[in-house]
């Protein structure tokens, strides 16, 4: 359910599970991660674009999942750090809206373009969870910590447009051009160095 294309140095992992609407399990998580992971000990990699099949990117965490601690598992966070940590480029390419423990993962690419469509929100005190441990910070960062509490505290939905005046998304894209908007963000860092890259993404909190 989770698809790994390789292109010279662009690696795009693809959370193809149009039936569920991109929801999330344990094993998906896990093979997300083990990419992110791998990507990050690769020098061949470049770019790491994150994106979904059909009309939603993630709708978060598998509900069937959720009676095992799926919620709460060690693997949101795992996914989250390992993209953070990647010396190379990350983007994420939401072909749709994403929602709950999913953002994490998008929070923590470099980049967000989106679809015209695409919303997100974080139902968090709706559905009587924690927030993944990082992704409050990297939220405020992004929007602001008034944006930050009004997406957590009052499971504010926010539309694309919305989301690209508040800096969550950097470039709203047509279906069939999200994929060369997501290039086209990475045009100078897939230019440059590996060691270039890696050292300027070092210097950006």
């Amino acid at each position: 359910m989770i698809a790994l294309e390789r292109d010279g140095g662009v690696w795009t992992a693809t959370i193809a599970r149009e039936e569920k609407a991109g929801a999330l399990g344990a094993a998906m998580l896990t093979r997300l991660a083990e990419i992110a992971e791998e990507a990050g000990r690769n020098e061949t990699a470049r770019l790491l674009i994150l994106t979904g099949s059909g009309k939603v990117f993630s709708a978060g965490a598998d509900l069937g999942e959720m009676t095992s601690g799926l919620a709460t598992a060690p693997e949101w966070e795992r996914l989250s750090a390992a993209i953070a940590a990647l010396p190379c480029l990350s983007i994420a390419a939401l072909n749709g809206t994403v929602a709950g423990g999913a953002i994490g993962m998008v929070l923590a690419c470099d980049f967000r373009v989106a679809v015209p469509g695409a919303q997100v929100f974080y139902p968090v005190m709706q559905r009587g969870f924690l927030p993944q441990p990082s992704d409050p910070a990297r939220l405020a960062a992004l929007v602001g910590p008034a944006r930050a509490r009004r997406m957590l505290l009052a499971g504010e939905r926010v539309d694309a447009q919305t989301a690209l005046d508040w800096g969550l998304f950097d470039r709203i894209a047509a279906p069939e051009d999200l994929r060369a908007a997501a290039l086209g963000l990475a045009d100078h860092a897939l230019a440059a160095t590996p060691a270039h890259v890696a050292a300027i993404k070092r210097l950006c909190p």
